[in-house]
């Protein structure tokens, strides 16, 4: 066991001292980013990364790019996601998926982005929206489709499919 001096005690505290002041002074000279909400409503500034609530994009005809094929939902770890569809066969006698229901559970979502990450056609991502605070927590259930709308003719951003390289 190695002992110091008294001496060689008193010039490590030092050291250590002032390696913790140095991080502190760092810290404080530092440009701030405490935002003071609410006050700052109507300026306030969030980070481009942060995730509020999971949306499904519309456009002006009322189309989206969901094809209701469930990979958000078997990618969510706590089933936040129900997508509900019913196969219908179109005008050339083929059968064909679509959405007739998209719910979202916001009070049981983790804000992962698996979701997101797993959907192939872009259809569904997160807003800046995060003021979510009720006294019913049946409130925090979403329908993301809006009523009477279809899945757009345009192919999505991604290019779509699993199968797409």
């Amino acid at each position: 066991m190695k002992t110091n001096s008294y001496i060689g005690g008193l010039i490590q505290g030092i050291a250590s001292l002032l390696v913790g002041m140095k991080t502190t002074m760092t810290v404080f000279c530092r440009q701030k980013t405490t935002e003071q909400y609410p006050e700052n409503r109507a300026s306030l500034k969030l980070s481009d990364r942060f995730r509020g609530t999971l949306t499904m994009p519309h456009n002006d005809k009322n189309e989206h790019h969901c094809i209701a094929c469930g990979l958000c939902q078997i990618a969510c770890p706590n089933d936040t996601i129900q997508v509900t569809s019913e196969m219908v066969e179109t005008e050339d006698g083929k059968k064909k998926k679509i959405l007739v229901k998209y719910e979202y559970d916001l009070g049981s979502c983790m804000f992962c982005q698996l979701c997101v990450n797993a959907c192939p056609h872009d259809a569904i991502t997160f807003d800046q929206k995060f003021e979510h605070a009720v006294f019913d927590r049946t409130k925090l259930v979403l329908t993301l489709n809006h009523p009477a709308s279809r899945v757009t003719s345009t192919p999505s951003p991604k290019g779509g499919g699993l199968n797409s390289k």
